[in-house]
């Protein structure tokens, strides 16, 4: 198969109008990446769900159990499959970035929970999907690693069970139980930060866990306390100790804490890089409802503080429209990225002169204009924002047409909206193919062409 057509039935695995017939045909293909995107497709037809999962080849299977857009409950219907590395990726799930996957149906978990193999148990309840009350029913379990996920389930247990999974034989089980309760409990907290040494949750435990006096003094005469300065049992006078310790992440920290006036905050040496990471505070965090208190963040000096409130939902309107126009580009794009309403200029300023690269992404947001753009950016002498013409509904098929001729015939090519000769036109073009089929708009007779010309069995 020569690169055009390759390329053509690539676009045709993604193509969101092509129909179900093509699509079976399209897995008859010895293709890896076409018969992945098939498989991982959203809404696809029962027809084709079947015949993945009646493939015989384990690999498409599993494409399918990680499947992101697949309907769990189809999922699902891989508990049982002859190949553990397929149920092993259904235990596993996909895992999306920023997204959230549906859980599987209670009786998928009830099947995966009782697999002999140790690590598909194991793995399937490791997933934050995982519903807390399937967590809840494990305290018991006779395996560890099943007890210890269901303090994740916290809220969900009796407080008997509670005190159990606190003296449980398994040390890492009592671990998972007092990270739970360590935030009223300061002898808990000195004890996880001693059994847990330099694993990933201690740092979790320093910033959050009761504090005792004698416990902060210890942590505060440690190197580089950086994760205690967060604390908010620290006592004031050890907070105002570390407000003017010599590293700098330490006052940082100190500056972002919740009971500072902001003549305070402004008297701490601190500076916050423009380029620096930072998580969400977690005060900010688990405030995040409470619009007095996004207000003071999102009014305050400190940028720490309004990139926080930049990516809370609750955010009110007034407040947007402020931080939209905040001098810190990481609040802009914050602020775009996980408020539900952003203002659409400032999405399309960031994606027209933003340097980062997620302002790419941002195009995709339900928000982003589309009214006007045709007049705005048609002619433009910059091919970015001359694709921006293209969101327009306003756009003509002779623009269309046009556009086409003049620089952005990919695009332009998988455009439903470009009259059907044009499509055909640019169907002949081998250069064409590996857009052109991607177009919703293309006939299925066309698509059917496509198939026989590389070969696909009928």
């Amino acid at each position: 198969m020569d690169d055009h057509l390759d390329a053509a039935l690539r676009a045709l695995s993604w193509n969101p109008a092509t129909p179900a017939g093509v699509l079976l045909r399209l897995l008859k293909l010895d293709h890896r990446d076409v018969r992945r995107t098939v498989a991982q497709r959203a809404h696809l037809p029962l027809e084709v769900v079947d015949a993945i999962l009646a493939d015989p080849e384990p690999r498409l299977r599993q494409d399918f159990a990680d499947s992101v857009s697949a309907d769990p409950a189809q999922r699902a219907r891989l508990v049982d499959d002859p190949s553990p590395k397929v149920v092993l990726a259904l235990a596993i799930g996909p895992t999306p970035y920023r997204g959230r996957v549906e859980p599987l149906p209670d009786w998928a978990y009830e099947r995966l929970l009782k697999n002999p193999d140790e690590r598909i148990r194991h793995e399937s309840v490791l997933w934050s999907v995982v519903p807390a009350h399937v967590l809840a029913g494990l305290a018991d379990h006779p395996d560890s690693v099943l007890r210890r996920a269901s303090c994740r389930a916290w809220e969900e247990l009796p407080d008997a069970t509670r005190e159990l999974l606190l003296r449980d034989d398994d040390l890492k089980v009592r671990q998972a139980a007092a990270v739970q309760v360590c935030r009223e409990d300061a002898d808990r907290t000195a004890w996880l930060v001693e059994s847990l040494g330099n694993s990933w949750p201690v740092d979790e435990v320093l910033r959050t866990g009761l504090l005792s006096r004698e416990f902060a003094e210890h942590m505060v005469a440690q190197p580089h306390p950086v994760s205690v300065a967060a604390n908010p049992s620290l006592p004031p006078d050890l907070v105002r100790q570390l407000a003017v310790d010599p590293d700098p992440r330490i006052r940082l920290v100190v500056s972002a804490r919740p009971e500072l006036t902001e003549p305070e905050r402004a008297a701490i040496d601190y500076t916050v890089d423009p380029e620096a990471r930072l998580r969400p505070l977690d005060w900010v965090w688990d405030a995040r409802e409470d619009v007095e208190v996004l207000r003071r963040c999102a009014t305050s000096a400190h940028t720490w503080l309004r990139r926080s409130a930049a990516v809370c939902p609750a955010l009110p309107p007034d407040m947007v429209e402020l931080l939209a126009r905040d001098e810190d580009f990481a609040v802009r794009l914050l602020l775009c990225e996980f408020h539900p309403e952003p203002p659409p200029e400032l999405l399309l300023d960031l994606y027209l002169y933003g340097s980062h690269r997620a302002v790419e992404m941002l195009i995709a947001k339900p928000g982003f204009p589309s009214a006007g753009l045709a007049a705005r950016f048609l002619d433009s002498p910059d091919p970015r924002q001359r694709r921006l013409a293209l969101r327009d509904p306003a756009l003509t098929p002779e623009d269309l047409d046009r556009l086409s001729r003049e620089g952005l015939p990919g695009l332009v090519a998988r455009d439903p909206r470009l009259p059907l000769a044009r499509i055909r036109e640019l169907l002949a073009d081998p250069d064409m193919l590996g857009s052109v089929a991607g177009n919703p708009a293309l006939p299925v007779e066309d698509m059917q062409r496509l198939l026989d010309a590389a070969g696909v069995p009928d």
